[in-house]
């Protein structure tokens, strides 16, 4: 079982940029592609970016799209998201999680939170 521990949030203001950073243990992070989604208060948890397992396929929501970056290194287990230009909608609590070979994301992090002020 892959465990996942995402770091990197914090408050900031708009315009500034955050790299959020998601940690896995347990089984092999390369065979698998992995999503950061996002849940703003009172709101659903959104899907922001996934990356396939070696890294050149990337897929990003239309409100991200040219401010956020996902990256992965599969020798350190870890999957990246570069946040820039960042905006008050984006603040939300960020989720990294597993993709399984079916498609369905299975595997989650406990999540990190980002506040952006105006």
């Amino acid at each position: 079982q892959v465990q996942l521990v995402e770091s990197g949030g914090g408050l900031v203001q708009a315009g500034d940029s955050l790299r959020l950073s998601c940690a896995a243990f347990g089984r092999i992070f390369s065979d698998y592609a992995m999503g950061w989604f996002r849940q703003a208060p009172g709101q659903g948890r959104e899907l922001v970016a996934t990356i396939n397992w070696s890294g050149d396929m990337t897929v990003y929501v239309d409100s991200v799209k040219g401010r956020f970056t996902i990256s992965r290194d599969n020798a350190k287990n870890t999957v990246y998201l570069q946040m820039n230009s960042l905006k008050p909608e984006d603040t939300a609590v960020y989720y990294c999680a597993v993709r399984s070979k079916l498609g369905s994301y299975n595997i989650w992090g406990q999540g990190t939170e980002v506040t952006v002020s105006s």
